[in-house]
């Protein structure tokens, strides 16, 4: 009877895994890509945005709303205002 528990035991886990699998696919989903017109749209509406805020309007990972703000300020289309410790605060660069 023992020996009759284990592969019932083991199925379990193999499902447990299998769940686990599905998880990351739905991680997977998350937009990765930043939609630049949207973004700009996002931070010309607000006086001052975060990281953190980005990525939760546009619906992407703080990573890369990170690297959007970041590769924006490099070409000049927005900056940085105030904030401290990765909690900056970025600007539009008005024209």
């Amino acid at each position: 009877m023992a020996g009759a528990n284990k592969p019932s035991g083991s199925k379990d886990s193999k499902k447990s895994k299998k769940d686990k699998g599905e998880g990351g696919v739905r991680k997977a989903e998350i937009t990765v890509m930043l939609n630049e017109q949207q973004a700009m749209k996002v931070i010309q509406n607000s006086k001052v945005i975060t990281v953190q805020d980005l990525a939760r309007q546009t619906g992407v990972k703080i990573s890369a709303a990170n690297a959007f703000l970041k590769e924006s300020t490099s070409k000049g289309t927005v900056k940085r205002v105030g904030g401290y410790s990765g909690h900056h605060l970025y600007q539009v660069v008005s024209s």
